[in-house]
């Protein structure tokens, strides 16, 4: 795999692993507006500052569109990829395969795509879309697959299938074969792992604890990642007083957390409820999922005990972290650390380098 990111004792040496690491962007509903445009420029420089591959941008009816959102990365940044989330009812395949080439010409810039199949239904009722769960993943394909034909290089794509019809159509400017984008899709439920394996897409789960991934082998011909939080530091005790004092239990967000289920189809969003509360002698926490703060697990714990979970992950065969939204620049540091010692963990048990 590719090598990304790194952060060891000295800030200014990026020491470079076996694995990719992708940031997360803030999202427009969770920051004041006078403040979005200047929170988006820090997370995007922190996470090229320590070394991370990319950064995801979300997308849903409730945000300011990713792509407006990934141009300020760019321009904010000299090599950081945005990983924009797409999907498929807000544009034709043609659109973002144009935007991909566009960005290319404009900025020499990979983009990577984080294709999304939409789990909440009333989303997509408002859109006047009511694919059933697995059909979404059946059109999804088809529009990966135009896409593909369509930055692939000069020849004109045509195409049809079930949802999507295209005929001769051409991408002008052409896109350099070395921006040709990574795409990434939900690999929780088998209608998505049956899509990455058809897309050549990074499977991306959110992930249970990795011990209940040990008696089941990943697919070796789709390659797997995570998305997962991370709170860290020397001492086990210090960690949790900052994980709890970001992520306090609150009764409202447990409800909108229940009422989000209820509208929901998605798989991993009734995976992760269905796993219930862990105990703070397990680094994997679910409260801040639980009580709608975020929609990842958390690991959280001294640098040493966090490390070994994301080194389980890795033996495993996840290659591909993408960390939730970095409050601040010194939490990118701190997670430097945990993946500098767990990478050096699974070195020393021959998994990985």
């Amino acid at each position: 795999m590719d090598l990304q990111i790194g952060v060891a004792s000295d800030r200014d040496q990026i020491s470079q692993t076996s694995i990719e690491i992708f940031a997360t962007c803030p999202q427009s509903s969770q920051v004041a507006k006078e403040a979005y445009i200047n929170n988006v420029i820090d997370v995007a420089r922190w996470s090229e500052k320590y070394g991370c591959k990319g950064i995801l941008v979300y997308t849903d009816n409730s945000l300011v569109d990713a792509w407006l959102v990934s141009q300020l990365v760019i321009q904010s940044t000299t090599a950081l990829c945005p990983l924009v989330a797409v999907q498929p009812a807000y544009m034709h395949p043609y659109t973002v395969a144009k935007m991909v080439a566009s960005y290319g010409h404009l900025y020499n810039r990979k983009i990577y795509l984080n294709m999304v199949a939409g789990g909440f239904k009333n989303d997509l009722n408002a859109l006047n879309d009511l694919t059933p769960h697995d059909k979404r993943y059946d059109r999804m394909i088809e529009y990966v697959t135009i896409i593909k034909q369509l930055l692939a290089g000069s020849a004109a794509a045509s195409f049809e299938g079930e949802f999507y019809k295209v005929d001769k159509l051409k991408m002008t400017p052409p896109l350099s074969p070395e921006l040709f984008p990574g795409i990434f899709v939900s690999g929780s439920s088998d209608a998505g792992l049956l899509a990455a394996r058809a897309m050549g897409a990074t499977a991306v789960k959110y992930p249970k604890p990795p011990g209940e991934y040990e008696s089941e082998s990943l697919e070796e011909s789709i390659d797997s990642g995570v998305r997962v939080g991370i709170i860290a530091r020397d001492d086990e005790d210090v960690a949790w007083r900052i994980a709890h004092e970001r992520f306090p239990e609150d009764r409202k967000g447990e409800l909108t957390h229940q009422l989000a289920m209820k509208v929901s189809d998605s798989v991993w969003h009734k995976q992760l409820s269905d796993l219930g509360k862990t105990s703070e002698n397990n680094p994997y926490w679910l409260v801040p999922f639980q009580h709608y703060k975020t929609f990842c697990p958390y690991l959280v714990g001294s640098y040493s005990n966090v490390a070994a979970e994301i080194a389980r992950y890795i033996t495993l065969g996840f290659y591909t972290f993408i960390v939730d939204i970095p409050p601040t620049e010194e939490e990118l540091y701190h997670t430097g650390i945990v993946f500098k010692h767990a990478v050096e963990q699974v070195d020393v048990k021959g998994v990985a380098s």
